[in-house]
């Protein structure tokens, strides 16, 4: 009977063992997520100003963020923003991998090349880049003055690059709501493509390598070409990584902060608006002399709402196409 008795006793010891070690990130995620989130839902529904609650306002807040048409030029400014990041990223980060798990030269030189941007502080990226976009004196400029062509305001430049293009080619008008994101928008892009990239880049080599090669032994046994490995091969493998990256590289996009606050402006969000995210929003809100943080809160649930839904809209409809 003792083999009876050790077995009940794991069974017991082993959960208590496992739950004790899940304390510590429990009581983190209670502390800085769950805490933080509940009291943001509670602030929605309050006036706060200046730190103290002012009295109770229900739904208020919420019906004059729908009536705001600043909240909804932001969040079409964000729209644009995720729009242009994401496939680009992706895109780039997937062809870079495929490239970088050949065996090629200086691999590890290159590997740590593309790593850089990622453990760099987003600030002095920031900084470096709005004087890269600078119309006088970037570097940018400069470049393209050498090659023949003409500056650009880049980061001052308020029109839209559907507009501007339009212009190039000699069109006289172009309506306003088919303006496309403006340049500056554009320029913030860039930035976030280029310091983010390194990140994806890692996420799909560890895919990669994790592909068995008697896979692609045989797509090479049966006369497949390059193309065809990657179609029928490596892309239907790969799809549970490329899955994950669309994932956090969505939501990290909608919460995009640091590169609008310090390349942008002055005012901030410039030039005439055009770069205010949804984010930048919300600190105005809720920060800026006289804020009221009851309606920051509203705005971050509505954000939380948003990213939420377009979570599970990609897992239901996305994770379709993924082969496990």
């Amino acid at each position: 009977m003792s083999w009876l008795s050790t077995l009940r006793r794991r069974r017991f010891v082993d959960p208590l063992t496992a739950a004790l070690y899940l304390v510590p990130a429990g009581v983190v995620i209670v502390i800085f997520r769950m805490l933080p989130i509940a009291s943001a839902f509670f602030l929605s529904f309050f006036d706060v100003k200046m730190g103290r609650i002012r009295g109770f306002v229900g739904l208020a807040h919420y019906a004059k963020l729908g009536a705001d048409p600043t909240f909804w030029n932001s969040l079409g400014t964000t729209a644009y923003y995720v729009a242009g990041v994401v496939p680009v990223s992706l895109f780039l980060a997937l062809l870079a991998a495929v490239v970088l798990n050949r065996k090629i030269r200086a691999l590890g030189f290159y590997r740590t090349v593309y790593f850089l941007p990622v453990v760099t502080s987003l600030v002095a990226v920031s900084m470096v880049w709005k004087w890269i976009f600078h119309p006088r004196l970037g570097l940018l400029n400069y470049l393209l003055e050498r090659l023949g062509g003409g500056s650009l305001l880049w980061l001052d430049e308020p029109h839209g690059i559907f507009e501007m293009a339009a212009t190039a080619v000699g069109w006289q008008w172009w309506p306003d709501g088919l303006a496309g994101p403006s340049l500056a928008l554009i320029a913030v892009m860039i930035v976030a493509i280029w310091r983010g990239i390194g990140y994806n880049i890692v996420i799909f080599l560890a895919g990669l390598q994790n592909i068995p090669d008697q896979y692609y032994e045989a797509a090479k046994i049966d006369g497949a070409s390059t193309m065809q490995i990657f179609r029928r091969v490596t892309w239907p493998l790969l799809s549970p990584t490329t899955f994950y990256v669309l994932l956090s590289t969505t939501i990290v996009s909608f919460q995009v902060f640091t590169q609008i606050y310090l390349m942008t402006g002055p005012p901030v969000g410039g030039p005439m608006g055009t770069t205010k995210v949804i984010v930048y929003y919300l600190f105005e809100r809720g920060f800026d002399a006289g804020g009221n943080m009851g309606f920051a809160s509203a705005v971050a649930l509505v954000l939380f709402a948003i990213i939420l839904s377009l979570t599970l809209f990609q897992r239901r409809i996305v994770e379709r196409r993924v082969y496990y």
